[in-house]
């Protein structure tokens, strides 16, 4: 029989999952309230489960408490995108120069593949597709540079990058661009030189800070340093 802590820690697991994935996507938008019944009854879990995955987020930076006034998705911290971008980039890069020299064949064509798999999603406008095979080649990458569990350090990382980055996704011809970049690594991964790949990527890794630009003008709510929006709930739903 589970015990009954093991079934709290489950629920809770189940709770953090699923809010961090809203909240990632920008289902539950940065600001908006969030409220704890309504997610337990959404999860099918009592209030405790869903308090403890609340605080874990908070630590995390995605979520912020306040007593007696309420609970709130974290707006986008500017600084905090800048500094994930920085280690990003300097994990990232210094994986890539050792792929540089290493990359053979077969592994070219795991990555060929994903092009493929994200020129479908472009031609779908499936925006939650293409953000999932943008984050399958960098992981890739790095695997294939055998440093994979930089990924684990790169993704505890990126919780406001990532938000920021999905923003971006559906301004027009930001797909589009995308794709051409991830194109572009590749080939120059290929047929190099190293320098010209690394270029690259060190190029569309530094995009985002353009793209947060055109976020900013159409929803500068989102962001720490944007207007105050009123105070509304949200739910999973």
């Amino acid at each position: 029989m589970r015990s009954r802590s093991n079934s709290t820690r489950t629920s809770r697991d189940l709770a953090t999952a699923e809010v961090r994935r809203r909240i990632l996507d920008l289902t539950l938008e940065p600001g908006s309230g969030i409220a704890e019944n309504e997610l337990a009854a959404e999860l099918s879990v009592s209030r405790t489960p869903v308090r403890e995955a609340l605080i874990l987020l908070s630590n995390d930076g995605l979520v912020e408490i306040y007593p007696q006034v309420g609970t709130f998705v974290s707006r986008i911290d500017p600084t905090a995108v800048a500094d994930a971008q920085f280690i990003r980039e300097a994990l990232e890069l210094a994986s890539f120069r050792e792929l540089t020299r290493t990359i053979e064949r077969p592994q070219l064509h795991k990555l060929r593949d994903n092009l493929e798999q994200q020129q479908l999603a472009v031609n779908a406008r499936d925006v939650d597709r293409f953000f999932e095979l943008d984050e399958t080649l960098h992981a890739t990458m790095l695997r294939l540079a055998d440093h994979e569990a930089a990924w684990d350090v790169v993704s505890s990382a990126k919780a406001h990058l990532d938000r920021a980055r999905r923003a971006c996704l559906p301004i027009a011809d930001t797909l589009e661009r995308m794709l051409e970049q991830h194109t572009e690594i590749v080939d120059r991964l290929e047929s190099g030189p190293p320098e010209a790949a690394e270029e690259a990527l060190r190029s569309h890794l530094r995009e985002v800070f353009h793209d947060i630009d055109a976020v900013k003008a159409r929803a500068p709510e989102y962001f720490t340093n944007g207007p105050t929006r009123p105070v509304r709930k949200a739910y999973l739903a």
